[in-house]
């Protein structure tokens, strides 16, 4: 499941391929995926562009361009579509395909074949550009969703389900010891939560924890304020390097020119069970907290 650093890396590469590029047609094909009608998703977003792609946490915010209206009514008008959210959730897949370039971004592609056959049998939606572009939505498990808001909805979905994000000015060290001063459960629980922090997965919160010393099994009402806030720069270091190099390679992610990523040569403790930890020399273990496979250290995170 890609995390922030891998959808920010999807969020960059699809905004060099696919800006300003008139969408002429629509299509879904899992009514599961999506949130409104097929008619309702062609009605607005035909005639349209996507003039900005911004994300927060892990939901990608398409903005489009404004909708041209034909006449006028008297009647009172509904609030105004402005976005195509679109989250990738565990097996989501964006594939963006023209005469130039094919690149894709989300969930990996289990054979070269499935690159090439587009659509496939796990395609959900397709979306496609004045350019012949398209804009392949894919997705295994279909936990995955296209979603069409105003911006007043967009504002509330954001208010209730996202807290701030690593690396941006809302993430201060008081916001993040506050948010946390309200919880009492294992400080690993606390920071897979997005309410809290936006955009913290399994990889990084287990890279983060191993960073700041903290075991991950910790309530969060036993972490003192000098361990906050080391937490509180490792998780800003953590995130922006996996940022730089393009997020972590495993066996479900690929970026979205289908490169795969290369923080994996950083990480100390995810997926490195039994081996040595890098700081104290022990071997590193993993058990299941919150529901997600950890790995930790038990001699040097206290």
């Amino acid at each position: 499941m890609p995390e922030l650093p891998e959808v920010e890396t999807i969020r960059r590469d699809l905004a060099a391929a696919i800006l300003n590029r008139k969408i002429v047609s629509v299509s879904i094909l899992s009514p599961k995926t999506a949130s409104h009608s097929v008619a309702f998703f062609k009605k607005e977003l035909i005639g349209r562009r996507l003039t900005e792609i911004d994300r927060r946490g892990k939901l990608l915010i398409f903005h489009l361009s404004p909708k041209k209206v034909k006449g006028t009514s008297k009647k009172p008008r509904a609030e105004k579509i402005n976005c195509l959210l679109i989250h990738l959730k565990m097996t989501g897949q964006l594939i963006y395909a023209d005469k130039k370039n094919k690149i894709a971004g989300g969930h990996s592609l289990n054979n070269s074949t499935e690159l090439q056959e587009l659509p496939n049998k796990h395609t959900r939606a397709i979306i496609e550009f004045d350019n012949g572009g398209q804009l392949f939505f894919n997705d295994l498990r279909k936990f995955g969703y296209l979603k069409l808001v105003s911006d007043a909805e967009l504002e509330k979905i954001l208010a209730a389900n996202y807290g701030p994000e690593p690396l941006t000015p809302a993430f201060t060290l008081a916001v993040f010891q506050n948010a946390f001063k309200k919880t009492n459960v294992k400080i690993k629980a606390a920071l897979l939560n997005q309410k809290l922090i936006a955009g913290l997965g399994n990889i990084y919160a287990d890279e983060v924890l191993w960073a700041a010393g903290i075991n991950p099994q910790r309530p969060t009402q036993k972490v003192t304020p000098a361990e906050f806030k080391k937490l509180f720069v490792a998780i800003n270091q953590v995130i922006g390097l996996a940022i730089k190099h393009r997020g972590t390679t495993f066996s479900d992610y690929v970026d979205s020119r289908g490169r795969r990523g290369n923080f994996s040569k950083f990480l100390k403790v995810y997926g490195r069970t039994g081996e040595k930890c890098p700081r104290c020399h022990n071997s590193l273990k993993k058990q299941k907290i919150a529901g997600r496979g950890t790995h930790y250290c038990p001699i040097c995170q206290k």
